[in-house]
C-alpha cells in the first residue's frame, strides 16, 4: 500500500521543516583545533584507565587536537554539594568548551566504576535553552584486570546516546591492564593499542565532520515547540 498523501493534522506546518542537505553543505568549516575532553574512572596513583585516557590525549594532540583532561579527585557525590562546587563548576566549563569527550573507565564488578558514573552525573543534560553534551562526539574505552569484557563500554554508551551525544561506532576494551603498560605508564605496542589508534582517528574524523552542523544535526522539531523554560523543567534532575 503506498502513501500518496503527505497530511498531518498533528503537525504544527510552521514549525514542520524537511531536512535539506544544503543546509549541511552551507556551514563553513571552523578553523580552531577540535577540542576534547578526557576523563577516566580511578582515583588509583597508578590508574591504568588515566594512563589509557593519556595515551588517547597524546594521538589526539598528534593528529592536531587541543585537549584537556579532568581530574576526578575531590569531585563530591551527587546530591551532596551544592551546583557551585568549584570541582563541579570545573567539569561542567570543560564540557562546555569540549567539542568531544572520551570516556575511559576501569570495569569493576562488571560495571563502570562509581567515580566515572560520578562525573557523568554531574554533567547536566540542560543547563537553560543550552544543552551541554547534545550533539558533541564521544569515544568510549575500558580496562579490565581480567579477561577482555565489554561491559562497561556498553553501559558507556547507553550514557552517551541519553547524554545525546554522537557516540562513534569504534571502542576499545584492554582486558589485564597491568600487563599492557610499562613502569612509567605508557601503553606497550600491540593490537590493543592500534585499536586505541584506531578510535581516536575514528573519533578525530566525526568530531571534524559534525562539529559544525552539531546544531542543526540536533534540532528537533519538538524542541521547536517547547519554550527554553519548559525545556529545563522537563529534563531537571531535581525532580527524581
Amino acid at each position: 500500500m503506498l502513501i500518496h498523501s503527505p497530511d498531518l493534522p498533528n503537525v504544527r506546518a510552521d514549525l514542520f521543516e524537511s531536512p535539506s542537505y544544503s543546509q549541511l553543505s552551507a556551514v563553513p568549516a571552523s578553523k580552531h583545533a577540535p577540542r576534547f575532553l578526557l576523563l577516566y574512572g580511578s582515583l588509583r596513583e597508578r590508574s591504568y584507565s588515566r594512563f589509557l585516557a593519556e595515551e588517547a590525549g597524546r594521538l589526539l594532540l598528534a593528529m592536531g587536537a587541543e585537549v584537556r583532561m579532568f581530574d576526578p579527585k575531590g569531585l563530591p557525590l551527587p546530591d551532596d554539594a551544592p551546583d557551585s562546587h568549584p570541582k563541579v563548576q570545573e567539569l561542567r566549563e570543560l564540557v562546555l568548551w569540549a567539542e568531544g569527550m572520551v570516556w575511559c573507565t576501569p570495569e569493576r564488578h562488571g560495571v563502570m566504576t562509581g567515580v566515572m558514573k560520578t562525573q557523568i552525573d554531574w554533567i547536566p543534560l540542560s543547563a537553560g535553552a543550552v544543552r551541554p553534551t547534545q550533539g558533541k562526539t564521544l569515544a568510549v574505552l575500558e580496562v579490565s584486570g581480567g579477561s577482555q569484557s565489554f561491559n562497561a563500554v556498553n553501559q558507556l554508551r547507553i550514557l552517551g546516546r541519553w547524554m545525546r551525544m554522537l557516540t562513534i561506532p569504534n571502542q576499545s576494551s584492554v582486558p589485564k591492564a597491568f600487563l599492557e603498560f610499562d613502569e612509567g605508564g605508557r601503553m606497550k605496542p600491540s593490537a590493543y593499542y592500534d585499536r586505541v589508534v584506531d578510535v581516536m582517528e575514528e573519533l578525530m574524523k566525526f568530531t571534524l565532520l559534525t562539529r559544525d552542523v552539531s546544531p542543526y544535526l540536533t534540532d528537533r522539531y519538538s524542541q521547536r515547540k517547547e519554550s527554553a523554560e519548559a525545556l529545563s523543567l522537563r529534563v531537571s534532575q531535581h525532580s527524581i
